[in-house]
C-alpha cells in the first residue's frame, strides 16, 4: 500500500514545486513527511496517509478517489489533515489550531512531520516571504503541534530542533514575535 501511496501522490503532484529559489519538486516534501512517520513508529496506514495528505488541497483528488484506492483508514486520515479550501486563509489556520486537540494519534503524527518539514524548508530553502510572514508562519506551525494530542516524544523532541534551525538562521528580527520567549 505504501509504493502505490507513492506512485499515486508523485503523479498527483507532479510538475508541482515547492515555494523558494531552489523550485525542488513538492515530491520532496511528501518524502520528508513519509520518512518522518517512519522513524517515528507510524504503521502502513499511517505512511500511505502521509504520502497522500495533500493530494486533496493541492491537486484535485477526490476523498472518494483515496477511499477506492486506498480504504476508508488512510481516507479517513487524509480527510482529517485537509483544510477547507472554500475558507478562507485565516479560517482556515484558525481551523487547524481549533481541531489539533481533536486529532487522531496517526493524524497528529502526519501534521508534526508536514509542520517540520514546512519549518525545516522556511530555514533552509525560504520561499520570497517577508522575515514577518515567515516568523507568522513558523509561530503559527508552534502552536498548531503543541496543540496536538500526545505522540512519541521524539516526534515532538524533531519538530523543536526544526524551531530551534529556524531561530538560528532566522534574519535579524525575523524570529521576533514570540519565538525567541518558547
Amino acid at each position: 500500500m505504501i509504493r502505490q501511496a507513492e506512485r499515486f501522490a508523485r503523479n498527483a503532484h507532479d510538475g508541482q514545486y515547492r515555494r523558494g529559489a531552489q523550485r525542488l519538486p513538492y515530491a520532496v516534501h511528501l518524502e520528508e513527511v513519509a520518512d518522518f512517520v517512519v522513524r517515528h513508529h507510524g504503521d502502513e496506514i499511517a505512511v500511505a496517509a502521509a504520502w497522500l495528505h495533500d493530494t486533496v488541497e493541492d491537486a484535485g483528488v477526490t476523498f472518494d478517489e483515496i477511499e477506492r484506492r486506498f480504504g476508508p483508514q488512510v481516507a479517513a486520515i487524509v480527510r482529517e489533515l485537509t483544510d477547507d479550501m472554500s475558507l478562507p486563509k485565516a479560517a482556515r489556520k484558525r481551523h487547524q489550531l481549533l481541531g489539533a486537540p481533536s486529532r487522531s494519534h496517526r493524524a497528529a503524527l502526519i501534521k508534526i512531520a508536514d509542520k517540520t518539514s514546512n519549518v525545516r524548508s522556511i530555514t533552509l530553502c525560504p520561499p520570497d516571504w517577508c522575515a514577518s510572514r515567515k516568523a507568522a508562519y513558523v509561530d503559527w506551525a508552534r502552536q498548531v503541534v503543541h496543540a496536538l494530542p500526545s505522540v512519541e516524544r521524539d516526534a515532538r523532541d524533531e519538530f523543536e530542533v526544526a524551531l530551534d534551525l529556524y531561530r538560528t538562521h532566522a534574519e535579524p528580527g525575523e524570529a521576533r514575535g514570540g519565538l525567541y520567549a518558547l
